[in-house]
C-alpha cells in the first residue's frame, strides 16, 4: 500500500478491524475526550466492553503498524473518497483523514480533509458500488467519517442516522440513544467553536 507523504510510515490495511468488538469504542470515544461532559461516554455504549476496547487499542495504536481504513468511491463520483490513517508514533498518535483517489488504486493524496458537510458525508458513505479495496459496509463508512461532520445540519436527521448506524454495527439498543446524543453534542459544540471549518472538497 502506498500513501503519498507516508513513505516511512508502516501503514497496513485495517479494514478487517472494523468488524471487531471494541473498534467503534476506540474510534468514536476519541470524539468525546474534550472533558465537557457531565457523564463520560463508556466503551459499552458502542458494543463490546472495556476489555475489548483495550485489546483492540493495542492493535489500532501500534507504532509498528499504522492501520489504514479506505472509504473509497468509484470513478466519476461527485465527492472524493477519504482514507483514514491511524498515525502512531511512539510518543503520540493522531488520526489523519486524507483525500482518497477515486477508483481502486492503492495510491492516495496526502492532502488532508478537515471537514465534510452533511451532504458530502452521506454521498461518500452511501455511494453505490463502493470499490472492493476499502470498507464496504454503509454503516461502517458513515461512522468512520462521522468525526469529519462540519457546517450546518439537522440535529434530528443526524441523530436518527447515528442511531441506525450504531445499531447496525452492534451497539446495544438500550444505550444507543445516549451514545448518539453524546456524539451529536460533541459535534455541535465543535461546530460552534470552529465555525470557519469548511470542507476542502466543496470549497466551503
Amino acid at each position: 500500500m502506498l500513501i503519498e507523504g507516508y513513505g516511512h510510515g508502516p501503514v497496513v490495511a485495517g479494514e478487517s478491524l472494523v468488524g471487531r468488538r471494541g473498534f467503534w469504542a476506540n474510534h468514536l470515544l476519541a470524539m468525546c475526550g474534550d472533558g465537557t461532559c457531565a457523564e463520560p461516554a463508556v466503551p459499552e455504549w458502542f458494543g463490546g466492553d472495556g476489555a475489548d476496547a483495550d485489546a483492540l487499542a493495542e492493535v489500532l495504536f501500534d507504532p509498528e503498524q499504522w492501520p489504514v481504513f479506505r472509504v473509497l468511491v468509484p470513478d466519476g463520483h461527485p465527492v472524493p473518497g477519504v482514507v483514514v490513517v491511524y498515525r502512531n508514533f511512539a510518543d503520540e498518535f493522531e488520526v489523519d483523514y486524507l483525500v482518497g483517489g477515486q477508483g481502486t488504486g492503492a495510491g492516495f493524496s496526502s492532502g488532508s480533509v478537515s471537514g465534510l458537510s452533511w451532504r458530502e458525508l452521506i454521498r461518500v458513505a452511501d455511494c453505490p458500488e463502493a470499490p472492493a479495496d476499502g470498507v464496504q459496509d454503509v454503516s461502517g463508512r458513515f461512522l468512520l467519517l462521522l468525526p469529519l461532520l462540519s457546517g450546518e445540519w439537522s440535529g434530528d436527521l443526524v441523530r436518527e442516522r447515528i442511531v441506525a448506524a450504531l445499531v447496525a454495527v452492534g451497539a446495544p439498543e438500550y444505550t444507543v440513544g445516549r451514545a448518539a446524543g453524546h456524539l451529536l453534542g460533541h459535534l455541535e459544540r465543535r461546530a460552534l467553536h470552529d465555525s470557519g471549518w469548511g470542507s476542502p472538497l466543496s470549497g466551503g
